[in-house]
């Protein structure tokens, strides 16, 4: 039985994002034309292979079986045809993306040039925004996001680290004096983001947590920023937000033999460890090396991100 190497790919695609328009936008087909040749496979293989609704695809049991001798067969397809000749083109086509807005504003947006100099094929679309987009749904390629992630059929590869630390201005300490151990936070005025209202911290006795309190809570970090700048307040704090501030002695780090809890990173996450478009490992790859280990924020370089060569 002979199959159309595209049909397979289509399947695979479908059953990974769980949407055929999602995977016809991935593969530059119609969507029309995706599930032609979706019906087109089952019809050779005389099984139906994805239950379909109008919001979501899932795999049948002959669709799970199927599956993995599908990626298989795609993989060995793809490295065969990396192997040689126009195989070994870079990586090309539209890739979307998402990340936090203060975040992207701040350490990819300064990137992008070199990426797409690196990669002159590949069309970004890159879209900023602090709410979590369905990746599937929203067709998206790569998502950067921050913390613990939930558990998911995503995949996940951490970029960097992003350390916090509690933070406030000279002017501040200067006027209501400086914590010396986390207990001490609840004598001061303290800035809260979003729900973030207990702070943990790893103490010698274990983990340590205050519940702080102050006259400002709001959902966005760059005005949490602003606010202990203009000595408001005490506030945690990532240091790809602070870092220029606290080198340049804007900002003071306090009670930093008590490093905050629980650690944290960044991750780019994207739908599928199989089957990985060249153009998402690109960025991904570009990324990691771009923040680097330590992340370039927290070597003391943090106005200057690096110069780094990729081939495309």
């Amino acid at each position: 039985m002979h199959f159309d190497l595209l049909d397979i790919a289509v399947f695979v695609r479908a059953a990974a994002l769980g949407n055929l328009s999602a995977a016809a936008r991935d593969l530059a087909l119609s969507t029309s034309t995706a599930s032609a040749r979706l019906q087109r496979l089952e019809e050779q293989l005389g099984a139906r292979l994805l239950h379909r609704t109008t919001r979501r695809l899932s795999l049948t049991g002959d669709g799970e079986r199927f599956l993995v001798h599908a990626e298989q067969l795609l993989v060995i397809s793809e490295a065969a045809a990396q192997s040689v000749g126009r195989g070994a083109e870079a990586p090309r086509g539209p890739l979307r993306v998402t990340a936090p807005a203060s975040f992207g504003r701040q350490h990819v947006s300064p990137a992008i040039p070199a990426f797409l100099a690196a990669y002159p094929d590949i069309t970004l679309d890159l879209r900023l925004t602090d709410q979590i987009v369905g990746l599937v749904d929203a067709g998206i390629d790569v998502a950067l996001r921050m913390g613990a992630l939930p558990d998911s059929s995503l995949v996940a590869r951490p970029l960097a680290p992003s350390r916090r630390v509690i933070c406030a201005s000279p002017d501040y300490l200067r006027r209501h004096g400086t914590p010396r151990h986390p207990e001490d936070l609840r004598k001061h005025n303290c800035l809260v983001l979003g729900d973030q209202s207990t702070w943990r911290f790893d103490t010698p006795v274990g983990e340590h947590a205050v519940a702080v309190h102050g006259n400002l809570r709001v959902d966005n970090g760059e005005v949490i920023r602003d606010a202990i700048l203009a000595g408001m307040g005490i506030a945690l704090k990532s240091t790809w937000d602070v870092a220029p501030y606290l080198q340049r002695g804007e900002l003071v780090s306090l009670l930093d033999e008590y490093p905050v809890l629980p650690a944290v990173s960044i991750w780019a996450v994207y739908p599928s460890r199989h089957l990985v478009p060249a153009k998402t490992r690109a960025f991904v790859d570009f990324f990691a090396d771009w923040f680097g280990s330590p992340p370039y924020w927290d070597r003391g370089n943090s106005s200057t991100p690096p110069q780094i060569a990729h081939t495309a």
